[in-house]
């Protein structure tokens, strides 16, 4: 069986939204990325730490959907990184209202002996200087698939580009392609970060989908149009754990399977928004995946008629 390594949170989100409003919550990156990329025919190690007021329940319930949690590290007298936000009416735009690291500050991934060959690495959005030392830990990979965010453009923007340097795909939104690019147009701008190192640029769109570039070829994925989003906040990160578990369990890194990769990711994300957290993806089935992703075929089958 293949091996997926995902790096990145597994935190307490507290989240408004013109729907309602959470106390905390589980959250965090690696967690969304690990309840996606579970669903797959993978071997999923999670690597991350959090403190002594985490839940053991909630490690059980990722063990329980088939992730390995060896590389977890529970620091048992610091406290969980915790995110507050509140988002707007388009629920496109959001206030971070907290941040805090907590054990996050000091955290030195280690990923154990057992998942250092994994074929598909996903680093979550992390400081650039602990994806560095991830991929120092993962050189054999065959694949290593970048998350990351405006906050590191504005503050570790030299350390992020010697990571982009060394990954094969980078994910990132629209206007963090344009911060990152300095260009306006996302073809132009995901040339120029071509040539920063990635050989796949998967540039997400929220709601109206995710281009993927390679060379001169372009793919674009819808999102599925939804009645109801209640929560967008780990949409992204579902996103990235359904694209990185389909690459893993296939093991076929072309193009034409990335774009297979942009569908699958998007087909998860639309299942992250219908609940506040995690608790839509807590509860997903295969059935259901399967029934939505046919959904996403017939969106976007037509016929060139002569």
């Amino acid at each position: 069986m293949s091996k997926l390594v995902v790096v990145g949170t597994v935190a307490f989100d507290a989240i408004e939204t013109p729907f309602g409003k959470t106390d905390k919550i589980l959250g965090g990156a690696a967690t969304f990325i690990g309840l996606a990329a579970a669903h797959f025919n993978t071997e999923v190690g999670l690597v991350s730490v959090v403190g002594g007021d985490f839940p053991e329940n909630y490690l059980t319930m990722l063990e329980d959907r088939g992730m390995n949690i060896e590389g977890i590290e529970i620091v048992s007298e610091g406290k969980t990184f915790f995110w507050s936000g509140k988002y707007h009416n388009d629920m496109n735009t959001r206030d971070t209202l907290a941040t805090e690291l907590n054990v996050l500050a000091d955290f030195n991934p280690v990923v154990p002996e057992h998942f250092k060959n994994a074929n598909v690495v996903m680093l979550g959005n992390l400081h650039p200087a602990v994806q560095l030392g991830v991929i120092e830990q993962t050189k054999d990979a065959d694949l290593h698939i970048l998350d990351t965010m405006n906050f590191w453009m504005d503050s570790a923007l030299d350390q992020l580009k010697e990571v982009i340097a060394k990954v094969d795909v980078i994910t990132i939104n629209d206007e963090e392609a344009r911060q990152l690019s300095r260009e306006y147009s996302l073809v132009t701008a995901a040339k120029k970060i071509h040539e920063m190192g990635p050989k796949f640029v998967v540039i997400k769109k929220g709601e109206h989908g995710a281009l993927l570039f390679h060379n001169d070829e372009i793919f674009f994925a819808p999102a599925l149009p939804l009645e109801e989003v209640f929560d967008p906040t780990g949409a992204g990160d579902t996103f990235a754990g359904g694209f990185a578990g389909f690459l893993a369990a296939s093991n076929d890194y072309s193009f034409e399977n990335m774009k297979r990769a942009i569908i699958y990711g998007s087909n998860f994300a639309s299942f992250a928004v219908e609940k506040f957290g995690t608790e839509r993806m807590q509860t997903v089935t295969n059935d259901e995946i399967s029934k939505r992703l046919e959904q996403f075929k017939a969106l976007t089958k037509f016929e060139i008629l002569s």
